[in-house]
């Protein structure tokens, strides 16, 4: 049976790339934001910091803050019929602001 090579940031060459304009230094803001339960936010990874980063194939979702675990907060997302629960640092995490 075949093996998974590397980690789960293998092939991710342009989906965790920076745009020219956003590269350098990381808002100190963004990465000490707060959320309240139930607030909704949209999963934007932010690639220069891999802690609390959560796996690709969420990236441009948007999910409601259920709990909060030590800084890190949980987001419930939908994912196909299922509901999934991932944990993820605030700096991975933009407000979702309504309409």
């Amino acid at each position: 049976m075949a093996r998974n090579k590397g980690t789960f940031r293998t092939k991710t060459r342009y989906k965790m790339k920076k745009e020219r304009r956003e590269k350098g230094k990381i808002s100190i803001s963004r990465f000490f934001q707060v959320f309240k339960l139930g607030e909704k936010v949209h999963l934007c990874v932010e690639p220069a910091v891999q802690k609390g980063m959560y796996f690709p194939r969420f990236l441009g979702k948007t999910g409601e803050i259920v709990g909060k675990k030590k800084i890190c907060y949980e987001v419930k997302i939908k994912d196909g019929n299922k509901e999934k629960i991932l944990v993820s640092h605030p700096v991975h995490l933009k407000k979702c602001i309504p309409k």
